[in-house]
């Protein structure tokens, strides 16, 4: 990866946790959604964004309606705050990789305790 192409992801990655934060008012995003990762093409065109949410399936799935109604909305305002000559398409994908995790975690925890043999 190139060092724009570097700059770039890490600068999506921050502003659109930002945007999420301050400028989405739908409750299925505010305050549950972390965006953990973000994936740039070479050319910056499209931007792949991993985001994480604790809580059920349900929740997931409302999570993951909101966002795809409100990327033309995040791509706009990321477009405002970065001077990009083209602003990337916005491609939401759940990371599971966290609650994975903590899954993981906590069967290691239950080992150690001689919950499970």
């Amino acid at each position: 990866m190139s060092l724009r192409n570097e700059r770039v992801r890490k600068a999506l990655m921050r502003e659109i946790s930002d945007i999420l934060r301050t400028e989405i008012k739908d409750p299925k995003i505010a305050g549950i959604v972390s965006i953990t990762d973000v994936d740039v093409s070479p050319d910056n065109s499209a931007a792949r964004v991993f985001y994480s949410v604790f809580g059920d399936e349900k929740t997931k799935e409302e999570t993951k309606a909101a966002l795809e109604k409100d990327t033309p909305r995040i791509r706009h305002a990321v477009g405002q705050r970065i001077r990009l000559r083209h602003t990337p398409s916005l491609l939401f994908i759940l990371d599971e990789s966290l609650e994975r995790g903590a899954k993981i975690t906590e069967l290691i925890d239950k080992i150690s305790r001689g919950e499970i043999k």
